[in-house]
This record gives C-alpha cells, sequence and structure tokens, in this order.
C-alpha cells in the first residue's frame, strides 16, 4: 500500500496487470532455453528428416539427392518390412506386459513393505544404468548362451529340448527387452505408490473389502498414473531398439530398428531409413494418444 500512495486511481488499477504480464515475461523467458534447445535438436532434425524421406530413392551420396516428394518411398517402407514393424510392436508389447508383471510387485514392496531396505532395493533398481546398455545386452548374450547354467537348469527341469537354446530366439529378444527396460517400468510405478496415502486402504478394510478388492479398487486404480507412465516408458523405447536383436536374436528376430540402423549405416538408402523412422514415430505418436485417451484418463479396472 505504502509504493501505491502516491500514484493515481488508474495507475493503482493497472498495477496488478502490469505484474501478471511481468510474471509471463518472466516465465517466458525460463522457457526460452529449453525451446531453443528442442528446436534445434529436435524440431529442426524432424523436419530434415521428413524432407530426407522424400527425396528421390534413386540419388546416392556420390551424386547427391533430389527433392522429388517421393511418397511412395512410404508405400515402399511398409510394403517390404510389414514383418519387421509388426514383430517390433510384438516384442515391445510382450516386454512391456512382462515388465509390468515384474515391476509392480516389485514397486508395491519398496513402498510399502521394503522398511529400511527400502532405499537399498531403490539403488538395485537404478544400479543397471552404472554401467553400458550395450554391456547389460551383452551380459545376456553370456547367460543365455547354449553353454549357460541358465540352459542347463531347463534343460535338466525339461523345459527346454536337449537341443532346444535359448539364444538367437524370440525368447531372448524379449527377455533382453524386458530387463534393460525394466527400471523405467518400476520407477514410475513406485513414485505413484509412495504418495498413495495408506488411510485410504485402510478404509477399504474397514468397509469388509478383502485384500484383494482393496487393492483392486483403492491402490491399483489410484497408481494408474504410474502404470501409463511405466508403460509408455518402456513400450516406446523398446518399439524401437535394435541392439537386443542384434546381439540377442538373428535376422528372422530382427526389428523395424534394426533396418533403420543398418539402411542408415550400411547401405547408406537415406530416402527409406528416413522414410522408416519417420513411419515408426508416427504409428508410435498415434498408439500413444490413443493409449493415453482410452486408458490414462480412466481407472485400471
Amino acid at each position: 500500500m505504502t509504493a501505491l500512495a502516491g500514484l493515481a486511481p488508474t495507475q493503482v488499477a493497472e498495477a496488478p496487470a502490469r505484474a501478471r504480464r511481468g510474471r509471463r515475461r518472466t516465465a517466458y523467458l525460463l522457457l526460452l532455453p529449453g525451446g531453443l534447445w528442442l528446436l534445434v535438436f529436435f524440431a529442426l532434425p524432424l523436419v530434415q528428416l521428413f524432407a530426407t524421406s522424400l527425396y528421390d530413392p534413386s540419388g546416392s551420396l556420390t551424386t547427391g539427392y533430389r527433392m522429388a516428394f517421393a511418397w511412395q518411398n512410404y508405400v515402399d517402407a511398409v510394403a517390404a518390412y510389414a514383418p519387421q514393424f509388426l514383430r517390433a510392436f510384438l516384442y515391445a508389447g510382450i516386454a512391456t506386459v512382462l515388465g509390468f508383471l515384474l515391476g509392480y510387485p516389485l514397486a508395491y514392496t519398496m513402498a510399502f513393505k521394503a522398511g529400511r531396505w527400502k532405499n537399498v532395493m531403490l539403488v538395485l533398481v537404478v544400479a543397471p544404468f552404472f554401467t553400458s546398455f550395450l554391456v547389460r545386452t551383452l551380459a545376456w548374450k553370456s547367460i543365455l548362451a547354449d553353454n549357460g547354467p541358465v540352459l542347463d537348469i531347463l534343460r535338466a527341469v525339461g523345459l527346454v529340448a536337449p537341443d532346444g537354446r535359448l539364444l538367437a530366439t524370440s525368447v531372448a529378444v524379449v527377455t533382453g527387452l524386458t530387463y534393460n527396460f525394466l527400471p523405467f517400468m518400476v520407477l514410475p510405478i513406485y513414485a505413484a505408490l509412495e504418495k498413495l496415502d495408506p488411510r485410504l486402504v485402510e478404509a477399504a478394510g474397514d468397509l469388509y473389502a478383502n485384500p484383494v478388492t482393496a487393492f483392486r479398487k483403492v491402490t491399483l486404480p489410484l497408481s494408474a498414473s504410474g502404470v501409463v507412465a511405466g508403460t509408455l516408458m518402456t513400450f516406446i523405447p523398446a518399439a524401437g531398439d535394435y541392439v537386443n536383436a542384434q546381439l540377442l536374436g538373428t535376422p528372422n528376430q530382427y526389428m523395424v530398428g534394426n533396418v533403420i540402423n543398418s539402411s542408415f549405416l550400411v547401405t547408406l538408402n537415406y530416402p527409406q531409413a528416413a522414410a522408416l523412422s519417420f513411419l515408426l514415430m508416427a504409428i508410435i505418436l498415434l498408439l500413444v494418444v490413443l493409449y493415453v485417451r482410452r486408458i490414462g484418463t480412466k481407472e485400471l479396472v
């Protein structure tokens, strides 16, 4: 009030509006560095990728590429590599489901049952990030090897035929995907469960709900935000992954990420690689929008 004492009535009336404009400008200035980063390192490369996907496919690095608006590149990419697309989404979907089945009990235990071991378990969940993604996948190549202990045990109990194998199969690729992206499922679910008020679960018990019903009606719906975030953070990178199929599988298990990697770095077919990349991003974006609209805004059960 002292600061406004010498101002005219109109100036006093305009002071709150000026303050709001000042706060708005401050917010925009704070967003500017991140916005510039996204523009330079995301938006512009995305535009360039889309333009590359429309180049004349008969061009090359030596002769150059000509912009031909070749929409046929997308049709040819789908026709030639539809199995790799389907395999990528199938493997990613299975890995996401397995990650949820393994990750939710782990996150629940960490949030409600771990006690003083909670921090230790949290460190163990994030410990794989202390080593390279490539090193972790190579470790699974040794674990699932034909002379490895896992296969010996499975053969001994009759789950695998004497001449059967795990490495270079779809099982190995899905196993690698599930392991490598499991922390991305656990951490968001744990964060959601950690904020859950335990008195709500107790109230469900007071209303004669058994533990299963209380979990289904209270705990699971209230952790829906973590489940949605975890499934997206698992499915999206798994669908575009190529390392696990490259190291743990064969060409029969290759996903669309392997084709994109080969087109960019081996065959140097940039228009095809760009078309495949843009198609993969567009399909994932569509699936994410449909998932969030259908599942993310509703109760899980």
